[in-house]
């Protein structure tokens, strides 16, 4: 199926691994233009690199803390005219409620609520000049089933949904769409990183912790797996193309089936 993304500028924030690279490299395979952003530039430069050797496609990078508004300033300067932008930056850690400090709590929000909300702010205006764009914030099924074990962040996807939904109300009738996207456990290289430091010193493989994190932390799930980034991406690359123009306002699952829910 051809999406319709050729030349269509498309920028994917925390792009150097996991979800947010699988993104990138499905737009690239679709044509589309990508811009791949991370912290350091070693890991930007790597993750371009990556994507050109998968795809062949059309990739540049950007190196800075999306957090920040200088950053967001900058890049979209360097880069005008975003026409597909995919907030997909974001933070996550395992911490009881009681240990939560202000300060977590207002780095969380910087991190997964604030970036995505001020480049959409930056980008809007081209999107709004040229009758045309999407708005993706990547947010999870932990803003519907709130994880006991890390608060912040389910908070953090739940105001994700609040915002998409009305910024898809202040752009009523244009040919602009925003929706979120709520990926389930999925393997991605933050959670690889997290099994390996659980099990080190035991004898437990990751399909070990798979099994049993399925069976007592989320039985719900119905594919009994953590999900491929590409699972994922597959999903945003469609949301992001013109044959998606009568989806906007909308809170997307792509979880297994965590939420026991049909709606």
């Amino acid at each position: 199926m051809d999406l319709q993304l050729n030349d269509r500028i498309a920028l994917v924030t925390g792009s150097t691994a996991g979800i947010g690279l699988a993104i990138a490299t499905s737009l690239a395979r679709e044509c589309a233009r990508v811009i791949v952003t991370g912290r350091t530039q070693t890991g930007v430069t790597k993750a371009v690199a990556d994507v050109k050797d998968a795809t062949g496609g059309d990739v540049v990078g950007f190196a800075g803390d999306l957090s920040t508004a200088a950053a967001a300033e900058e890049l979209t300067r360097l880069h005008p005219g975003i026409e597909i932008l995919v907030n997909n930056l974001g933070i996550f850690e395992p911490k009881s409620f009681e240990e939560i400090s202000d300060a977590d709590w207002r780095r969380f929000f910087e991190v997964n609520v604030l970036s995505g909300v001020r480049l959409a702010r930056l980008c809007l205006p081209a999107m709004e000049r040229a009758n045309w764009g999407r708005i993706i914030f990547i947010s999870s099924e932990s803003a519907l089933q709130i994880p006991v074990e890390m608060i912040h962040y389910g908070v953090t996807k739940t105001a994700q949904i609040g915002v998409a939904r009305g910024l898809a109300e202040v752009v009523a009738g244009t040919g602009i769409t925003v929706n979120s996207v709520l990926p389930g456990p999925t393997k991605s290289r933050g959670v690889v990183e997290f099994v390996d430091g659980l099990t080190q010193g035991s004898d437990k493989s990751f399909g070990q912790f798979e099994t049993e994190f399925f069976e007592k932390v989320r039985p719900t799930s119905l594919i009994k797996r953590f999900a491929a980034p590409e699972e994922v991406a597959s999903l945003v690359t469609y949301i992001a193309s013109p044959l998606a123009s009568a989806t906007t306002g909308a809170a997307l699952r792509v979880d297994g089936g965590v939420v026991k829910s049909a709606f």
